[in-house]
């Protein structure tokens, strides 16, 4: 199952423009993503693109990003980190990586099965 992509335009601080991205981008999706970049104007500032919670990012979205990587940079996690490594992507943007916390629910005691 496919989890929806959700796409939020924000301001970060300073009022630089942000594009919240979350869920799977994939060729079913993508032209939605290219959208949403394309409508908010290009300035001085770069656009960042938080994908720090997109859980599946294919090649179509890659291609997104490469298209648009001369007015972008990148919030991501270490799930999607590798990928703009190995597509070279991260040489074109600026990524910077968001580690989240853990999820806040109670750790097992010692003897204890995790569910």
């Amino acid at each position: 199952m496919t989890t929806a992509l959700v796409l939020t335009p924000g301001h970060g601080p300073g009022g630089s423009p942000v594009l919240r991205a979350a869920g799977e981008i994939d060729l079913a999706n993508a032209h939605e993503l290219a959208a949403a970049i394309d409508r908010i104007p290009e300035s001085d500032t770069p656009l960042t693109v938080d994908v720090s919670a997109v859980e599946y990012l294919d090649s179509a979205g890659l291609t997104v990003l490469f298209a648009r990587a001369h007015r972008i940079r990148l919030i991501t996690s270490p799930l999607l980190t590798p990928l703009l490594t190995v597509s070279g992507l991260s040489q074109l943007v600026s990524v910077r990586e968001v580690i989240d916390p853990p999820p806040n629910r109670e750790l097992p005691t010692r003897g204890e099965s995790v569910p």
